[in-house]
């Protein structure tokens, strides 16, 4: 099949961010390809009350661009994306957050990427945007700043999401299914786990460039903490947990209680930045120990 052929299926699951999901499709309109491929649109509607639904069908109705909507009506972020793949048939399929916005080459610089170098798949960055009076301890301690790599570097699992990815749709009609739903969090990097260990290969893109939207809900003490209790809890599920790692955790969860006092001379950005670490490895070990630390089914953000 040629460039010219392949066809791209960029793929949002949302839920109640239709101020969010609105940003996103418009910016999704304007999206560059050289004329090397062709794109449409998948979102999934987490809501089992169709919250999106008015919303998709006014961009449809105006839109030179496909739009496929479908619900998946019980809330877990693994089964919304899950259900999204199921209605793609492309060659490709693309995932971006609701709360993100590309930039206008964004499809374009993954696609070449993915041909340059021949792999299953491209990861970009993310970037936050704040907005105006964001806390100057969130920006010090980048608690939303995410890694980057320089192009072309090869990733191990833990370097994987899917807030910004392209990947031959091969790659996820391979494994079944591509996102477990006992993860209600790091659902993406246990299925890039998966897929690697069968032999894909997925590689950085430092100029695809997408920025996720960060609120002001998300300037919080508590919001940070509570995303930090359910990653924690989600590695637990991880296959890599035994003695050693359990060990670590114990003694990361008396080191850092113990520093605690210490490090907030140090400022509120050091000080938060050891209570996530703490909390991360609290809620692994609440979750070994059958307790569920968080009781929402997602944590956005």
């Amino acid at each position: 099949m040629t460039n010219q052929a392949s066809h791209i299926n960029v793929c949002i699951c949302t839920y109640k961010r239709s101020d969010f999901l609105k940003r996103l499709l418009k910016d999704l309109r304007h999206q560059e390809t050289g004329g090397r491929f062709t794109y449409s649109i998948v979102i999934c509607d987490n809501d089992h009350l169709r919250s999106a639904e008015p919303l998709v069908a006014e961009f449809a109705a105006t839109s030179s661009i496909a739009v496929k909507y479908c619900v998946e009506p019980q809330q877990s972020i693994a089964l919304a994306r899950n259900r999204a793949v199921q209605n793609t048939t492309g060659d490709y399929v693309a995932f971006i957050d609701d709360d993100e916005f590309p930039e206008r080459n964004w499809l374009q610089a993954l696609f070449l990427a993915c041909e340059k170098y021949r792999v299953d798949g491209v990861l970009g960055p993310v970037k936050p945007a704040f907005g105006d009076g964001v806390p100057g301890w969130i920006v010090k301690g980048r608690f939303y700043d995410r890694e980057c790599h320089e192009t072309g570097l090869v990733l191990a699992p833990g370097q994987t999401r899917t807030g910004n990815v392209l990947l031959k749709a091969n790659v996820l009609r391979d494994i079944n299914p591509p996102f477990r739903p006992e993860f209600r969090a790091g659902e993406d990097v246990d299925f890039f786990r998966r897929a690697i260990e069968q032999g894909r290969v997925f590689t950085w893109c430092n100029e695809a460039v997408v920025y996720e939207v960060v609120p002001p809900s998300r300037w919080t003490r508590m919001h940070l903490l509570k995303k930090a209790l359910l990653r924690g809890a989600c590695a637990a599920l991880r296959p890599t947990v035994g003695v050693l790692n359990i060990t670590l955790s114990i003694i990361a969860v008396l080191a850092y209680g113990l520093a605690l006092p210490f490090v907030v001379l140090l400022g509120q950005h050091r000080f938060m930045d050891l209570m996530i670490r703490l909390c991360h490895h609290l809620g692994k070990l609440l979750a070994l120990l059958g307790v569920n630390p968080i009781a929402e089914p997602y944590v956005a953000g």
